[in-house]
């Protein structure tokens, strides 16, 4: 029988008579590669005697499934950024990978971690972890991170949101989603233009947030002109399995801390449910066979 612990860096992982329907991940579409079925009723496992690694601890499966692909997502995000100890750091996504981004920059040294998002809930969970939370319905971003660091911007600014970013203000979310319709640009990139804008001059903008196309009104001047290092890339999860389970098993990270949800795998489509819609406060749902 094949368990997550055989196959925690393959990500989907049990198979379900359930109607779930074939879909395929944006980070792993046909643009990078990939395999159709990714959300099916049966997990492809490519590699599968090279790609998995053999969980020795007492741990829960709980505790060691994220390493299949968010936990790392979000580690390296952070780790592009070269935090510092006197860093503020500014995480655009209060989602499950914005949570780990903003949890290893604190890891990483960063002095103070503002989590940046509109749904109260992910702002409380990023509170009660010790981040500082910004709604971007309610403040000017920008103007909310000057206050912040003192009139100089977040010395590091991880885009965790992605294509299908949102805006808080109507006419500006309003533009892209023409833009779109007319098929004149695939992403939405207010939460990287903002990252761009807010950043401190000679800082690092790190961007885990999936983008597939082409996007309108790119901050190059700003990038260019304030000296900004752009890092990016699809998550290298191999190179952090065993280093991120090491830091688990010593009590530096709790990846359980952003599960909300169990569910049995028959109600999987509640669960998908609830998570797109943001239904009862819904996080990250963990799915049991």
């Amino acid at each position: 029988m094949v368990t997550v612990r055989q196959l925690i860096a393959c990500g989907t992982l049990a198979t379900t008579s359930a109607p779930v329907s074939p879909a395929y991940s944006p980070t792993n579409s046909h643009l990078t590669g990939g395999f159709a079925g990714g959300q099916a009723q049966y997990a492809r496992v490519p590699f599968a005697d090279v790609g998995p690694i053999k969980i020795e601890s007492d741990l829960s499966d709980e505790q060691v499934l994220f390493l299949s692909d968010i936990l790392p997502t979000g580690y390296m995000g952070a780790e592009m950024c070269d935090i510092r100890s006197s860093d503020v750091v500014a995480v655009w996504g209060a989602g499950p990978v914005g949570q780990f981004a903003m949890d290893s920059a604190r890891l990483l040294g960063a002095a103070k971690v503002i989590a940046i998002d509109k749904e109260p809930y992910r702002l409380a969970l990023a509170e009660r972890a010790g981040h500082v939370p910004v709604n971007f319905e309610e403040v000017d971003v920008r103007s909310r991170l000057l206050e912040l660091t003192g009139g100089r911007g977040p010395d590091k600014c991880i885009d965790a949101v992605g294509l299908e970013a949102t805006h808080g203000s109507a006419h500006i979310a309003a533009y892209d989603r023409v833009k779109q319709a007319v098929r004149s640009e695939t992403d939405r990139p207010h939460a990287l233009r903002q990252a761009i804008l807010s950043c401190r001059s000679g800082g690092v903008v790190s961007v885990i947030g999936v983008y597939g196309g082409l996007l309108d009104k790119f901050p190059a001047g700003a990038w260019m002109n304030r000296s900004l290092t752009l890092r990016t890339g699809q998550c290298h999860v191999q190179r952090y399995l065993k280093p991120l389970l090491q830091r688990i098993e010593r009590g530096e990270l709790d990846p359980t801390r952003i599960i909300t949800h169990t569910l049995p795998l028959e109600e999987a489509h509640r669960g998908f449910e609830m998570f797109k819609n943001k239904q009862d406060n819904c996080e990250k749902v963990v799915l049991k066979p």
